[in-house]
């Protein structure tokens, strides 16, 4: 059995002659230019194939910095005013309806504001003024994890809808109802104090003036569909305002409450789910478009109906005739009717039967006489 070493060995000694044969082949000047020529070309072509795959592993293997997951994520910072709008943060509001869809939004919130600068005036006996920031369009979850803690959740109904709604009193303005309605002086600022849980006395105040806005909100969509906000509830834990689902679209409405050096935001959220029931109204361009009556022309179309002619059909008897009886008539051919000259006739217009009567002469004229009328929706006696 031969040796392993010696195999081995023989084999080394194989290569080294093959080695040896092609040195020796090369001592030619013309086969040595050739052979170095593409043992050169050779080369190159292998570092070339070596490059493109290092670059072919380095991009595989690539890993992004923090400016493209930015990017990507939409949270670019250079673009704070299209960061809403792009990369993932897109596709996720894609889903979200904007408000501008239902244009009579704004006209109830306009109504809102105008009346609740009258009412929050009479019930605080102070200058108030308030005014709309802004109408959004927000996911109620992503909404009750940005409400800034401490504050006032007042859950509302819609009695006629059936459904819920939110309104949100910041600390601010709690503080400032507080300071006026307990007398106050002005030119100070409302007194704050944090980390302690809300009072009685100013659940009852904050809760006075919630009946206030709701009274408020319930007749600025009068003119749209009558409504009835009422009071459900005052909660201090988000968790506990939950109305609707997290996932659901709602619309915010930011209003500011100003009393001189005093005041605060109120915040209303009513899910698109509420507003489903008034939905085609909310979509009106503007208001006329379900109110709007001309008085004139009405009085003019009703006067001119009365002038108006009609035809009158007086059937004595209708019969069932086939086709064929119909296709033999010839003049002078007598159709049978089963009626007697003393018979009901029917008067007709169009379509609809109108009255019914006897048939007779007046003036030498052949004429009608009414005995009665047949109600709608009526067959005809006989």
């Amino acid at each position: 059995m031969p040796d392993p070493k010696d195999e081995q060995e023989a084999l080394a000694d194989e290569w080294a002659a093959a080695l040896g044969g092609d040195d020796d082949g090369g001592d030619g000047p013309d086969s040595g230019g050739a052979d170095g020529g593409d043992e050169d070309g050779l080369a190159e072509e292998w570092a070339a194939m070596a490059e493109a795959d290092d670059d072919d592993g380095l991009a595989s293997n690539r890993v992004l910095n923090q400016d493209e997951i930015d990017s990507l994520l939409g949270f670019d910072s250079g673009d704070e005013g299209e960061g809403e709008n792009a990369g993932i943060m897109a596709l996720i509001n894609s889903a979200m309806v904007n408000y501008e869809r239902l244009p009579m939004l704004e006209v109830v919130f306009d109504r809102l504001v105008r009346m609740m600068s009258t009412s929050l005036r009479n019930f605080t006996s102070d200058n108030v003024e308030v005014s709309l920031d802004q109408i959004t369009s927000i996911r109620f979850g992503d909404y009750l994890n940005s409400i800034p803690l401490p504050a006032m959740l007042s859950v509302f109904k819609a009695e006629e809808w059936d459904n819920f709604g939110l309104l949100v009193v910041d600390s601010a303005l709690i503080y400032s109802i507080v300071d006026v309605l307990l007398g106050g002086r002005r030119g100070t600022a409302a007194m704050r104090i944090e980390g302690r849980p809300y009072t009685t006395i100013e659940r009852n105040l904050v809760e006075r003036m919630v009946h206030v806005v709701l009274s408020d909100l319930s007749a600025s969509f009068d003119p749209l569909s009558p409504v009835t906000f009422r009071y459900d509830r005052l909660e201090t834990n988000p968790r506990f305002a939950t109305i609707v689902r997290p996932g659901n679209a709602a619309v915010l409405a930011k209003l500011r409450i100003d009393m001189e050096d005093r005041g605060g935001r109120l915040e209303l959220l009513v899910p698109y789910a509420t507003l489903e029931p008034v939905r085609e109204l909310l979509l009106q361009m503007f208001m006329g478009e379900k109110f709007g009556r001309d008085s004139i022309w009405e009085n003019h179309l009703a006067s001119e109906l009365w002038q108006t002619e009609v035809n009158l059909s007086a059937v004595l008897d209708e019969t069932s005739v086939s086709l064929r009886d119909v296709l033999q008539w010839q003049v002078g051919s007598r159709l049978m009717l089963n009626t007697s000259p003393d018979g009901l006739v029917d008067l007709r217009c169009g379509d609809v039967p109108m009255f019914q009567g006897r048939m007779g002469r007046l003036k030498g004229h052949i004429a009608v006489r009414i005995d009665h009328d047949i109600p709608k929706g009526e067959e005809f006696p006989r």
